[in-house]
C-alpha cells in the first residue's frame, strides 16, 4: 500500500483535530467537571479552590430509596418511549423509503418540518391539546362520547409518554430511513423472482438488514429520555416527574450542585451498563457485519 501523500495527511489532520477538541470540550471536560464536583460535601467556597474528595454524596443517594425508584420509573419510561417512537417510526421510514417516489423529498421535508419550531413550542401544544379544555376533550364531548373532560389527560406520566414519543418519531425515523436506503433492491428482486411474497420478502430480507437503523433508532431516542426533564415539567406535573427533574431541583432550586453532579454521575453509569447489558445481548459486531 503506497504511503499516503502530505496533501492527505494534512486533509485528515484538518478534519480529525477540531472533531476531536470539539468532543473534549463539550463532552470530557464537562463530564470530569461533574465527576469532580460530585466528591465535594458541599458547594461552599471557591469552586475551583481547594477542597478534600468525599464519597458523602455517594453515600447519601445509595441510603435513599426514592431516587432509585424514580430512576427506575424514568428508565422504565425512557424504554416504552424509544419502542413506541421506533414502532412508529418505522413504516413512516419505510414508506418515504420505497414508497414515496417522486414524492420522499417533499414527504422528507414535512417530517423535518417540526425540527424548525421550537422544542418547547412542540411540548406546549400538547398541554393545550391534553388540558381539560383541550382539543382532545373538547372534541369528546362534542361527540358524546363523554359527559365531563377527563382530568387525567394532562400532568401525568402517560402525558409525558405521549409528548416524548411525538418528540422523537422524527428523530427515530431518520436512522431507520437511512438503514432502509442501503439495501440492494437486486435483493428484493430476487426474492421475487424465487416466488417470496412481499411479506416474506420483508421478514427475511428488509427487516433483518434494517436493524442497525432500527437499534441506532431505539438508543438514540432511550438515551436522552432517561435524563429528560423539560417534558415532565411542562406535561407532566408533580405526578409525571422523572430522574432528571431532581437532578434539575438540586442544581436550581436547592442550589446543591455536588448532590446533582452525584445523581448525574449515577445516572449515567446506569444508562451506560444498560446500553452496554444491551449491546452485548444484541451482538452489535455482528448485527452491523
Amino acid at each position: 500500500m503506497a504511503a499516503p501523500l502530505p496533501w492527505q495527511r494534512g486533509t485528515f489532520w484538518a478534519l480529525y483535530v477540531p472533531a476531536i477538541c470539539w468532543l473534549l470540550l463539550f463532552l470530557i471536560v464537562p463530564i470530569v467537571l461533574m465527576g469532580a464536583i460530585s466528591l465535594r460535601a458541599d458547594i461552599q467556597g471557591e469552586l475551583l479552590g481547594p477542597w478534600t474528595p468525599t464519597l458523602v454524596q455517594y453515600e447519601t443517594i445509595a441510603a435513599i430509596g426514592s431516587y432509585w425508584r424514580l430512576l427506575a420509573i424514568s428508565i422504565a419510561m425512557a424504554l416504552v418511549v424509544a419502542v413506541i417512537a421506533v414502532t412508529l417510526a418505522y413504516p413512516l421510514a419505510y414508506f418515504l423509503v420505497f414508497r414515496a417516489g417522486r414524492a420522499a423529498a417533499v414527504c422528507l421535508v414535512l417530517l423535518l418540518i417540526p425540527f424548525w419550531t421550537s422544542f418547547l413550542l412542540r411540548v406546549m401544544s400538547w398541554k393545550f391539546l391534553l388540558g381539560s379544555e383541550g382539543a382532545i376533550n373538547s372534541l369528546l364531548m362534542y361527540a358524546d362520547i363523554v359527559s365531563a373532560p377527563l382530568a387525567g389527560m394532562l400532568y401525568s406520566r402517560n402525558a409525558v409518554i405521549v409528548t416524548l414519543v411525538y418528540v422523537w418519531i422524527p428523530f427515530a425515523a431518520l436512522p431507520i430511513s437511512a438503514a432502509l436506503q442501503r439495501i440492494e433492491p437486486d435483493l428484493l428482486e430476487a426474492a421475487a423472482d424465487l416466488g417470496a411474497p412481499p411479506r416474506r420478502s420483508f421478514w427475511a430480507i428488509t427487516f433483518p438488514l434494517s436493524l442497525p437503523g432500527v437499534l441506532a433508532a431505539f438508543f438514540m431516542v432511550f438515551i436522552p429520555t432517561v435524563g429528560e426533564y423539560v417534558t415532565p415539567l411542562l406535561v407532566g406535573g408533580s405526578r409525571g416527574s422523572m430522574y432528571g427533574n431532581v437532578i434539575q431541583d438540586f442544581f436550581t432550586k436547592a442550589a446543591n450542585w455536588p448532590r446533582g453532579a452525584a445523581l448525574s454521575m449515577v445516572m449515567l453509569a446506569v444508562t451506560l451498563i444498560l446500553v452496554a447489558i444491551a449491546a452485548r445481548l444484541v451482538n452489535i459486531r455482528r448485527l452491523l457485519g
